[in-house]
């Protein structure tokens, strides 16, 4: 699978996609994950957070990885330092999911290589939030 690099291939990847877990998904209003997560939901996307440390966030039912979710994710948006991306790529492989989606300043080429090679489309270093602003995408 490609590395999604242009802005027509994430929209694309968005426009597909209905269920995204944020990994790193944070309880805390003034984090950017909670932001994000919030911004998705209400662009109408089934937003699963994922976080050992939480029950729940933003009234859903937070799991401790990606592994964890009992249904297919289409992208594994992460919020984590870039030296925790190898262990969620895995768990991203674990659970089938479609994508992976590294925000902004967040990299590890060798991940991103592993997610690629197991079949995984991978973003790195982009706010999903921002491309799908500046991509207008209808409410899902």
């Amino acid at each position: 699978m490609p590395f999604l690099r242009d802005r027509d291939a994430m929209t694309g990847l968005l426009t597909r996609a209905r269920r995204i877990a944020v990994v790193g998904c944070s309880s805390n209003p003034e984090r950017d994950s909670h932001r994000i997560a919030k911004y998705l939901i209400e662009a109408g996307y089934e937003v699963i957070p994922v976080n050992p440390a939480e029950r729940e966030i933003l009234g859903r039912p937070c799991f401790p990885d990606a592994k964890s979710i009992p249904q297919p994710v289409d992208i594994v948006d992460v919020f984590r330092k870039p030296e925790a991306a190898p262990g969620i790529v895995e768990d991203a492989i674990a659970a089938k999911a479609g994508a992976v989606w590294l925000q902004q300043g967040i990299t590890h080429p060798e991940a991103e290589q592993r997610a690629s090679e197991a079949g995984l489309d991978v973003v790195s270093d982009a706010c999903i939030m921002v491309v799908h602003t500046l991509a207008k995408i209808p409410r899902k």
